[in-house]
């Protein structure tokens, strides 16, 4: 009795597990979805519900040796080391804009003062900046804001 309902039980599993399911479009465009097909319909069939299924196998299924897991660890390692040297130089060119950003705000609050301005020449003598020379190095900082303040 047991041994007939464990079959029962079994056939009934089995006839489900190929069960198919097909969508279809009715007259007012509705979709509908069922595991029969409807007679004088054009019903597609979405998937064949068999279970899981599994990804093909490759044909080369052995594992892999000793020196090409190295290779591969190797290989992984230097671009890691490729990103982190990528980021690290671009936050040091982000470093370095700011300050020059700093450095050309600074410099043009000094500009902008009104204050007298002295340099240096090559020779080590001071010397001090006409208006025009004070146009230049405001043109010069406004430049340097604009390329290196966000």
């Amino acid at each position: 009795m047991k041994t007939l309902f464990a079959l029962s039980l079994l056939t009934i599993f089995a006839l489900n597990a190929r069960a198919e399911l097909n969508k279809w479009v009715d007259e007012d465009g509705v979709v509908h979805y069922s595991d029969t097909r409807p007679a004088g319909v054009n019903a597609d069939t979405v998937r064949n519900v068999t279970g899981k299924d599994t990804a093909a196998t490759p044909a080369n299924d052995k594992p892999k040796s000793y020196v090409e897991r190295e290779v591969e660890l190797k290989k992984a390692l230097q671009e890691k080391q490729a990103v982190n040297d990528k980021l690290a130089r671009e936050k040091a060119a982000q470093e370095e804009r700011q300050h020059n950003c700093i450095n050309a705000q600074e410099s043009l609050r000094t500009l902008e003062s009104g204050t007298r301005l002295s340099a240096y020449d090559a020779k080590g003598e001071k010397y001090y900046l006409d208006d025009a020379a004070r146009e230049q190095r405001l043109r010069d900082a406004r430049e340097a804001i604009r390329a290196n303040c966000d």
